[in-house]
Protein backbone atom coordinates (compact mmCIF):
# COMPACT_ATOMS: atom_id res chain seq x y z
CA UNK A 1 0.00 0.00 0.00
CA UNK A 2 1.59 3.33 -1.07
CA UNK A 3 1.54 5.66 1.85
CA UNK A 4 1.48 9.73 0.20
CA UNK A 5 1.83 12.91 2.36
CA UNK A 6 3.03 16.79 1.55
CA UNK A 7 5.56 19.12 1.80
CA UNK A 8 6.48 22.70 0.43
CA UNK A 9 8.96 23.34 -1.77
CA UNK A 10 10.78 26.58 -2.72
CA UNK A 11 10.94 28.25 -6.22
CA UNK A 12 12.95 25.57 -8.74
CA UNK A 13 11.81 22.73 -6.99
CA UNK A 14 14.28 23.24 -4.25
CA UNK A 15 13.95 21.84 -0.67
CA UNK A 16 13.78 24.99 2.34
CA UNK A 17 17.50 24.00 2.53
CA UNK A 18 18.10 24.08 -1.09
CA UNK A 19 20.55 21.33 -0.67
CA UNK A 20 17.67 18.85 -2.88
CA UNK A 21 16.23 19.73 -6.38
CA UNK A 22 13.19 18.09 -6.72
CA UNK A 23 11.68 16.20 -9.92
CA UNK A 24 8.49 14.51 -10.30
CA UNK A 25 8.24 10.87 -10.41
CA UNK A 26 11.88 11.03 -9.69
CA UNK A 27 12.94 8.40 -6.11
CA UNK A 28 15.14 10.07 -3.84
CA UNK A 29 16.90 8.03 -0.98
CA UNK A 30 18.94 9.41 1.95
CA UNK A 31 21.39 7.47 3.78
CA UNK A 32 21.98 8.16 7.42
CA UNK A 33 20.77 8.62 10.74
CA UNK A 34 17.07 10.02 10.50
CA UNK A 35 17.12 13.10 12.64
CA UNK A 36 13.96 15.03 13.07
CA UNK A 37 14.05 18.50 11.39
CA UNK A 38 18.05 17.59 10.53
CA UNK A 39 18.28 15.04 8.57
CA UNK A 40 16.34 12.74 5.79
CA UNK A 41 13.01 13.79 3.78
CA UNK A 42 10.75 15.75 5.56
CA UNK A 43 7.20 16.03 5.00
CA UNK A 44 3.17 16.24 6.70
CA UNK A 45 0.07 13.95 6.36
CA UNK A 46 -1.63 17.16 6.02
CA UNK A 47 -0.81 20.46 3.86
CA UNK A 48 -1.28 22.93 6.10
CA UNK A 49 0.95 20.79 8.80
CA UNK A 50 3.52 21.17 5.95
CA UNK A 51 2.64 24.96 5.37
CA UNK A 52 3.66 25.55 8.73
CA UNK A 53 7.03 24.53 8.43
CA UNK A 54 8.04 25.84 5.19
CA UNK A 55 5.62 28.37 3.68
CA UNK A 56 6.67 27.92 0.14
CA UNK A 57 5.78 28.38 -3.57
CA UNK A 58 5.42 25.25 -4.46
CA UNK A 59 3.03 22.26 -2.24
CA UNK A 60 4.07 19.06 -3.30
CA UNK A 61 2.13 15.31 -2.83
CA UNK A 62 4.99 12.69 -2.07
CA UNK A 63 4.66 9.05 -1.74
CA UNK A 64 7.38 8.11 0.95
CA UNK A 65 8.28 4.30 1.91
CA UNK A 66 11.45 2.91 4.05
CA UNK A 67 12.62 4.08 7.33
CA UNK A 68 10.86 6.78 9.26
CA UNK A 69 10.29 8.96 12.02
CA UNK A 70 6.79 10.03 12.94
CA UNK A 71 6.51 13.09 14.99
CA UNK A 72 2.98 15.08 15.93
CA UNK A 73 2.87 16.76 12.62
CA UNK A 74 6.00 16.02 10.81
CA UNK A 75 7.64 13.35 9.77
CA UNK A 76 10.98 12.09 8.48
CA UNK A 77 11.86 9.19 6.02
CA UNK A 78 14.44 7.74 3.85
CA UNK A 79 12.54 7.46 0.65
CA UNK A 80 10.86 10.11 -0.88
CA UNK A 81 9.05 10.75 -4.35
CA UNK A 82 7.15 13.73 -5.93
CA UNK A 83 3.99 12.56 -7.44
CA UNK A 84 1.89 15.79 -7.64
CA UNK A 85 2.75 19.46 -7.82
CA UNK A 86 0.76 22.73 -7.06
CA UNK A 87 1.98 25.81 -7.36
CA UNK A 88 1.02 27.77 -4.42
CA UNK A 89 -0.37 31.40 -4.90
CA UNK A 90 -1.89 34.23 -2.39
CA UNK A 91 -4.56 33.46 -3.02
CA UNK A 92 -4.66 29.61 -2.15
CA UNK A 93 -3.55 31.34 1.23
CA UNK A 94 -6.28 33.34 1.40
CA UNK A 95 -9.02 30.59 0.32
CA UNK A 96 -7.21 28.97 3.77
CA UNK A 97 -7.91 31.55 5.96
CA UNK A 98 -11.02 31.84 4.68
CA UNK A 99 -12.23 28.36 4.83
CA UNK A 100 -10.59 28.49 8.44
CA UNK A 101 -12.18 31.66 10.10
CA UNK A 102 -15.62 30.00 8.29
CA UNK A 103 -15.24 26.71 10.32
CA UNK A 104 -14.58 28.77 13.80
CA UNK A 105 -17.35 31.61 12.97
CA UNK A 106 -20.19 29.84 14.27
CA UNK A 107 -18.79 29.49 17.93
CA UNK A 108 -18.04 33.01 17.91
CA UNK A 109 -21.38 33.76 17.16
CA UNK A 110 -22.88 31.62 19.54
CA UNK A 111 -20.70 33.55 22.04
CA UNK A 112 -21.13 37.12 20.70
CA UNK A 113 -24.24 36.81 18.28
CA UNK A 114 -24.18 40.55 17.93
CA UNK A 115 -20.89 40.97 17.09
CA UNK A 116 -20.65 41.14 13.29
CA UNK A 117 -17.03 41.98 12.81
CA UNK A 118 -15.39 38.92 12.37
CA UNK A 119 -18.05 37.71 9.71
CA UNK A 120 -18.05 41.08 7.67
CA UNK A 121 -14.15 40.53 7.58
CA UNK A 122 -14.61 37.13 6.32
CA UNK A 123 -17.27 38.82 4.11
CA UNK A 124 -14.40 40.94 3.02
CA UNK A 125 -11.63 39.03 2.63
CA UNK A 126 -13.99 36.83 -0.30
CA UNK A 127 -14.74 40.06 -2.11
CA UNK A 128 -10.71 40.14 -2.66
CA UNK A 129 -10.55 36.43 -3.43
CA UNK A 130 -13.33 37.06 -6.01
CA UNK A 131 -12.32 40.50 -7.00
CA UNK A 132 -9.02 41.95 -6.45
CA UNK A 133 -8.53 45.65 -5.88
CA UNK A 134 -7.30 48.15 -4.18
CA UNK A 135 -10.64 49.19 -2.64
CA UNK A 136 -11.27 45.33 -2.01
CA UNK A 137 -8.06 45.18 -0.20
CA UNK A 138 -8.58 48.25 1.91
CA UNK A 139 -12.05 47.11 2.81
CA UNK A 140 -10.35 43.81 3.93
CA UNK A 141 -7.79 44.74 5.80
CA UNK A 142 -9.88 47.55 8.02
CA UNK A 143 -12.47 44.31 8.35
CA UNK A 144 -9.51 42.42 9.63
CA UNK A 145 -8.85 44.82 12.00
CA UNK A 146 -11.82 45.21 13.30
CA UNK A 147 -12.01 41.53 13.72
CA UNK A 148 -8.89 41.22 15.22
CA UNK A 149 -10.47 43.70 18.00
CA UNK A 150 -13.01 41.65 18.06
CA UNK A 151 -11.08 38.30 18.95
CA UNK A 152 -8.75 40.35 21.35
CA UNK A 153 -11.87 41.33 23.38
CA UNK A 154 -13.10 37.91 23.60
Amino acid sequence: MKTYRYKFLREGMKSSSGNEVWKKGEWKHFTGPLLMCESGFHCSSEPYDAFSYVQGEILVKVEVKGTNITGNNKEVWCDMKVVKVWKWQKKDSLKLAIYSADLVLKNYEKEYPKDMRPRQAIEAAKKVLFEDTEENRSAAESARSAARSAWSAA
